[in-house]
């Protein structure tokens, strides 16, 4: 590819977006023309993973091209270091002009204290003091953590974060998720809409919601002054002024959508643009005769028995009504999303920017959307969850329309957007450049590393507990930590992860090779940052 004058980056993210609920990756009911024509003038990568599947963690990886184990966001809660260094500080050095508007999720948004994890002390011992509790001292006590933080921008109208921020000379923030969403958006709204909180949550809903699925309402909020109308709005506000500055310096534009993200609040006509009457059951909805794992019988046994979750972030099973209700909801999202990237993408073109602009897409991570019965997110590592779009559109391309089958994943986006840009990463970078499969001459790498790291125990296990899987082009393996069971799939005969083979007899050769292969990588990401001194001859 050319790169005689440096391109423009528009970075589309959406959050918790599985691969398959889109049109290019061929669902034949959401409609997303807009996303489907990016496909159709770029590549699409078939087999792309998150490095973990939860909203902080994975987007730390974006940003900083490693591992959650190493960049130390390893779960929710816990926020991206302002000491680290992102791909986007690199562009930013070498004269990009870099922003993000909407979501970025790399500080917490709930500022509860952590209730569990701390060892019990002796209480024979006098315990450390607040700033000595965590085995590092550079992380909540040096630098603002609280930025994302709803209260804050409450208690100080005027707040504005500290920039750059993790690299971005500019940001415009949409904080939370659905009608409740804060932050820049939060004032956009108010500004448009005073009494603004009249229009958000289920009490203020719109009349007309029959829906039974768990965080469903019918927003009172218009479609002109939902956050994905906000993102679009001020995605293409920075288009027109950069058009109108020295085009001489090109821009890195993260544009990042809450959506479709629960609660399920799509506004206006996208709230009944799909019928849940019309909308299949994912083809593992429906259990039959298997051998259930463990973590996943118990989530079956706390819906019988109605102690479900059905408020908060991690997943629960749901009944057959609940799935088509959620995902005819989550496509009203996604095809108001794939109509706000038509218009950015339309603007990209009267300002004559096309030319010059390489456009990327993907997501922080997928949803069950009714895979297993289950719906959200959770350390069960099916496809729906951890399988996620990945689009990127050069106009530099000589070929059009590839479809890569080979792996990649979100590790590799970093390495890549800075290979595209001819700038060198930094040590400590654990990604891939995904350009040679990109244009078509390469298969991607022979395998993936997904990790978890989950605060509090649930589905069967203990606080803290981590699992690691391998993704390969055939298998996958999954270890969970203080059990002696796992998971082991075979992507080719089994495509919806519904025959367990770990305790197959005839699959104990593959298990003991995957589980050597999962160890080696694990080592191969292990940390290499800083350098040592150079020491002996």
């Amino acid at each position: 590819m050319p790169v005689d004058k440096r391109p423009n980056f528009l970075l589309i993210v959406t959050d918790q977006h599985r691969a398959d609920h889109l049109g290019c990756y061929g669902n034949a009911v959401v409609q997303t023309p807009n996303i489907d024509r990016l496909a159709s003038t770029g590549t699409r990568f078939d087999r792309f993973y998150v490095a973990t599947p939860i909203c902080m963690p994975n987007r730390a990886t974006l940003m900083t091209g490693r591992m959650p184990s190493l960049h130390g966001a390893r779960q929710n809660g816990i926020p991206l270091s302002l000491s680290a260094t992102t791909f986007v500080d690199i562009m930013r050095a070498a004269g990009y002009d870099t922003a993000l508007i909407g979501k970025c999720h790399l500080q917490s948004i709930n500022g509860n204290r952590p209730v569990v994890g701390m060892p019990d002390p002796n209480p024979k011992h006098i315990p450390p003091s607040e700033h000595l509790l965590e085995a590092g001292k550079t992380l909540m006590h040096h630098g603002r953590y609280d930025q994302e933080l709803p209260s804050t921008w409450e208690r100080e109208p005027e707040f504005e974060p500290t920039l750059p921020y993790y690299g971005f000379n500019r940001v415009e923030l949409a904080i939370g998720h659905g009608d409740k969403a804060v932050g820049h958006y939060g004032r956009w709204l108010e500004a448009r809409h005073p009494d603004s909180d009249s229009l958000r949550g289920a009490k203020n809903q719109l009349p007309g919601n029959d829906y039974v699925a768990p965080q469903a309402w019918r927003t009172r909020i218009p479609e002109e002054l939902y956050p994905t109308t906000f993102v679009a709005e001020r995605t293409m506000d920075y288009l027109e002024r950069h058009s109108r500055s020295d085009r001489t310096q090109p821009f890195f534009l993260q544009c990042s959508f809450p959506d479709p993200h629960h609660p399920f609040t799509p506004p206006g006509k996208y709230w009944n643009m799909y019928d849940p009457r019309t909308i299949s059951l994912p083809s593992s909805f429906s259990v039959g005769e298997r051998s259930i794992p463990p973590h996943l019988q118990k989530l079956y046994e706390e819906r019988n028995l109605n102690k479900s979750n059905r408020d908060g972030q991690r997943t629960f099973a749901v009944t057959e009504r609940e799935t088509r209700e959620a995902i005819a909801l989550t496509y009203g999202m996604i095809t108001m999303i794939d109509d706000a990237i038509g218009a950015i993408l339309a603007r990209i073109e009267m300002l004559g920017l096309a030319s010059e602009t390489v456009v990327v897409f993907t997501s922080d991570h997928g949803d069950f959307m009714g895979d297993h019965q289950l719906l959200l997110k959770g350390a069960l590592h099916y496809r729906g969850l951890v399988r996620v779009p990945f689009i990127w559109s050069d106009p530099s391309a000589a070929i059009k329309g590839i479809v890569s089958s080979g792996l990649g994943g979100t590790l590799d986006i970093a390495s890549s957007i800075l290979d595209r840009a001819s700038l060198a990463g930094y040590n400590g970078m654990q990604g891939t450049s995904l350009l040679p499969a990109i244009e078509g001459n390469a298969a991607g790498c022979d395998s993936l590393l997904i990790e978890e790291h989950q605060r509090r125990g649930y589905m069967g296990f203990a606080n803290n507990f981590r699992a690691r899987s391998l993704i390969t082009q055939d298998y996958r393996l999954t270890l969970y930590e203080g059990v002696e069971w796992g998971e082991l799939y075979n992507f080719t005969n089994d495509p919806d992860e519904l025959i367990n083979l770990w305790e197959a007899r005839d699959s104990q050769t593959i298990r003991r090779n995957l589980t050597e292969r999962l160890a080696r990588k694990m080592m191969n990401l292990a940390e290499t940052s800083p350098l040592a001194t150079h020491h002996g001859p």
